[in-house]
């Protein structure tokens, strides 16, 4: 049975960016989310499953100059590199699972769009949500984007976990000021449509 990083590696590899069904040219909602937390240009932003989605290029295209990707798959952040070339720089990389991610420092935002879904277990959702919790600093801001109760149940082949908006502010409701919740449909380069609930919470 091949390994969770063995099966994203393989997806980087063999699909372009733009035939996946999370490409969106401009993360609009993303952006948006960002946007209404007021952040400085020097607060230190991380994108969990980042990938080689184009979040992080239109950070530092805004200028904001502390920004790191996670992302599982070597081969997503290697693929973003490329596309980047010299402002790849710009941004710090990291390979590792969201699950298992250790984060050295402390941010001021904590963006997810997409990756927290593929957790199906209890015991990775706990582990994560500890992660978040120790990785914010206080007044810190997650922007949490996963598939709705009328989303899709499966992607890429694996089964997510759908949450509507009060199962995600009822994730949050220890720690945390909801601060913003909302669908948006998503519309996949095969023309399909998926509704996401996307979350911006603050840290107490």
């Amino acid at each position: 049975m091949e390994t969770k990083k063995e099966h994203w590696d393989k997806v980087y590899e063999t699909k372009p960016c733009t035939e996946v069904s999370w490409y969106e040219p401009m993360p609009e909602t993303s952006l948006a989310c960002i946007a209404e937390c007021n952040l400085e240009k020097d607060a230190a932003i991380i994108d969990i499953g980042g990938g080689d989605s184009f979040l992080a290029e239109f950070l530092v295209a805004r200028e904001f100059t502390d920004v790191t990707v996670v992302d599982i798959s070597e081969k997503a952040i290697e693929r973003a590199k490329e596309r980047l070339g010299e402002n790849a720089e710009k941004i710090n990389w990291i390979v590792a699972d969201a699950v298992t991610f250790n984060p050295e420092k402390k941010y001021d935002l904590w963006h997810d769009r997409a990756a927290f879904h593929f957790l199906t277990k209890e015991e990775d959702v706990t582990q994560y949500m500890e992660t978040v919790k120790r990785a914010l600093k206080h007044g810190g801001f997650v922007i949490l984007g996963t598939f709705s109760e009328k989303g899709p149940t499966r992607c890429s082949g694996l089964e997510i976990k759908q949450y509507s908006i009060g199962q995600m502010q009822k994730l949050f409701s220890d720690g945390f000021i909801t601060m913003n919740c909302k669908n948006v449909d998503h519309k996949t380069p095969s023309g399909a449509t998926q509704n996401f609930t996307f979350c911006t919470f603050k840290k107490e």
